[in-house]
């Protein structure tokens, strides 16, 4: 496919004419006559009552096709490379919800009115490089340790003293006229108002990376419209957002009022210059996303734990300074993130259950129904997996209210790994009430 091996390149053409819109990703794109052949065999497979949803290539890559609303067609074109025997089904899982991220994003953004009633092809292509930075942190993958795209649970941090900041994130969202109000820091929501946990949890997924894209704009405080892709895909929302310390942001969405400039100088510095020191004890989580009083056994690698009921996630990556003597050399932190991903797809394509989300694709449906296929080999619904590679030992914990994700070094003995997983999960939700 001309792709470099690992890299993924993502089209964007309307669905009737197939005229290309964008192209993002991989930095040799596919030639024009590549991405015409792309569109006209899924076009020829319609003429055929046929749809087409994926296909693989000689070299290994992937291709995945979706339409939305009739109106706009993504396409994600997956270099390959060395892949794990089997891993097929995980890169289609992986490309489809990036496909459906997209389109969110776009909706998010533009609106659905915009996307689907084109009047001007030229203004759309114009219109539509305003969610260029957001697309790209989709493609990109650039903050590790969020992975809110892949899981569609929130991404989030337990602050130290959370009852201190939830009131002063419900106090600030009511005096600006809202009742959506969430607190950001490091990119993970701390804190948020309890409307904003019933947006649809790709919304707050969303939300959360486009205020990372704004953060990373450098600006203090931004008036921005958003369109909510299932509450209010046709009516924009404002979402007002301040930067209260370097990591650290408040975020609003409201309607006409408040001004920024009111907002700005009225109400930030009433409701948050008295948690200063909360705020900065806060940003000391860090990445751990886990307060002190959160204690980790040895073994432990990495970890991703999912609150089923809230759908929100913390996930940490501790890599040990130096490895013992006669012990495996110890993972690199990037290669830790990547595998506790890794093993994630690995656990929800094939044992565990995916919490349904408004917008499931009929391809995303068709995966999980061969997961189930999979799954009528078992007398039961399985509860825990495990997978031990040369690199690590990785266990996984289903339970009504959590899903856990451990990665563990390679010197815990396998019959360990469920007493390492449930007490991991104990002393977290003990600690913190996730």
């Amino acid at each position: 496919m001309m792709l470099q091996d690992g890299s993924t390149q993502l089209l964007c053409l309307t669905a009737s004419s197939g005229v290309p819109l964008f192209t993002r990703g991989a930095s040799k794109q596919l030639p024009f006559s590549v991405i015409g052949s792309l569109n006209g065999v899924h076009m020829f497979g319609g003429g055929q009552e046929v749809v087409l949803s994926s296909c693989e290539t000689e070299g290994g890559g992937k291709v995945v096709w979706r339409v939305f609303q009739d109106s706009v067609m993504l396409i994600a074109v997956s270099g390959g490379g060395h892949r794990a025997p089997g891993s097929s089904k995980e890169e289609e899982v992986c490309l489809q919800r990036l496909l459906e991220n997209v389109w969110n994003c776009m909706v998010l953004v533009l609106g659905q009115d915009e996307l689907v009633n084109v009047r001007n092809v030229e203004r759309l292509k114009r219109d539509l490089r305003s969610c260029f930075s957001l697309i790209d942190q989709l493609l990109e993958e650039k903050q590790e340790g969020i992975l809110g795209t892949l899981t569609h649970c929130a991404d989030s941090l337990v602050p130290p003293n959370p009852s201190l900041l939830q009131e002063a994130v419900d106090g600030f969202a009511q005096a600006a006229d809202s009742e959506f109000g969430c607190l950001i820091v490091h990119g993970r929501i701390a804190t948020a108002t309890e409307k904003w946990w019933r947006l649809a949890p790709q919304e707050v997924v969303l939300l959360s990376a486009l205020i990372r894209s704004l953060s990373d704009s450098g600006s203090a405080s931004c008036d921005y419209p958003v369109f909510l892709p299932q509450g209010s895909p046709t009516v924009a929302h404002r979402l007002l957002r301040f930067q209260l310390l370097p990591g650290a942001d408040v975020c609003v969405l409201c309607g006409p009022t408040p001004s920024l400039h009111r907002a700005e100088t009225g109400l930030v510095g009433r409701f948050w210059s008295p948690l200063v020191e909360t705020l900065r004890d806060c940003l000391a989580v860090g990445e751990r996303c886990l307060p002190g009083s959160v204690s980790l056994r040895p073994g432990v690698l990495a970890l991703l734990l999912i609150n089923r009921e809230t759908r929100r996630s913390v996930s940490c990556v501790r890599t040990p300074p130096h490895h013992p003597l006669g012990d495996s050399p110890s993972l690199s932190k990037a290669r830790c993130w990547e595998l506790l991903k890794l093993f994630y797809i690995f656990s929800i394509s094939r044992y565990f259950t995916q919490e349904e989300t408004p917008c499931v694709s009929p391809e995303e449906r068709a995966q999980r129904g061969n997961s189930e296929d999979f799954l009528l080999g078992f007398s039961h619904q399985p509860q825990q997996c495990y997978l031990v590679t040369e690199e690590c030992k990785s266990y996984g914990l289903q339970t009504a209210q959590h899903q856990l994700f451990l990665l563990l070094s390679p010197s815990v003995p396998t019959f360990a790994l469920r007493t390492a997983a449930t007490q991991t999960l104990s002393d977290i939700t003990a600690a913190t009430g996730f």
